[in-house]
């Protein structure tokens, strides 16, 4: 079954791209560029503190024909860092599904970790390249097996009007240097003629919770850097994987 890839490379992208400097990666006429980072960039040394990240991404081809569809996304990030949502509210699939992108932020406002925007191309047989579009917002979502998750929402009206809600699951994994991983299996887009073009956003997210303030994405700088691994796996057999890298700085008591 062909997928599209507007939402869970956006989902993936956001949770991860705060550690990568810049990433650039090409399979056969596929490339996938991807740039981003995070605030600030001067953290504590043993202990995890607040940070927002932004990036964003893009899929090109060098023979300029559209790229093929993503079935996968996969991310291990690195283990100085940790997601909290103590007291953050939480909202369901179901008050976002069937929902324009306004109707699903009034719906749980409270729950808003991240915001972003997304492109796809719709190639129909024999017919004109549809451009498509949607702001994407990131919700906290339930936690399923103690593990946090993200709802991503995005919504289109080409060529009906379509609500796409994909939960990420955040897995705590044992991997060297990863001590995360989030996969996300994607929607399709228009029947499987989606093919995702571009992306970009942001995450973060402070509250105040019994008198404590937390943060949705924290980190620390024990290394020296920050980094995770991006596998994308398409339609055709091919696949995409790169490590992102971004320094930080250990900062001053």
């Amino acid at each position: 079954m062909k997928r599209g890839i507007l939402i869970a490379v956006m989902v993936t992208l956001l949770v991860t791209v705060g550690t990568a400097a810049a990433l650039r990666v090409r399979a056969g006429d596929m490339i996938l560029t991807a740039d981003g980072g995070f605030l600030p960039t001067a953290l504590p040394k043993h202990h995890d503190a607040p940070i927002r990240l932004y990036g964003g991404g893009r899929l090109t081809t060098v023979s300029g024909e559209l790229p093929p569809i993503a079935e996968t996304v996969t991310i291990e990030w690195d283990r100085h860092g940790s997601v909290q949502t103590t007291g953050l509210p939480v909202c369901r699939a179901s008050q976002l599904e069937a929902t324009t992108v306004p109707q699903a932020r009034r719906n749980c406002p409270g729950a808003i970790v991240g915001k972003g925007f997304g492109s796809a191309v719709i190639a129909f047989p024999e017919q004109k390249r549809i451009p498509v579009s949607s702001p994407i917002t990131l919700f906290n979502g339930a936690r399923k097996g103690g593990r946090p998750t993200v709802l991503a929402h995005a919504y289109i009206t080409v060529p009906i009007p379509t609500t796409f809600v994909v939960p990420i699951v955040i897995e705590r994994i044992n991997n060297g240097v990863y001590g995360y991983r989030t996969k996300a299996r994607i929607p399709e887009i228009a029947g499987g003629a989606g093919h995702g073009v571009s992306l970009r956003g942001r995450v973060g997210r402070m509250w105040s919770y019994k008198g404590k303030r937390y943060s949705f994405v924290n980190a620390r700088c024990e290394t020296g850097h920050l980094q995770a691994r991006v596998e994308v796996t398409f339609d055709d057999g091919t696949f995409l994987t790169g490590i992102l890298v971004k320094p930080c700085t250990v900062r001053r008591p």
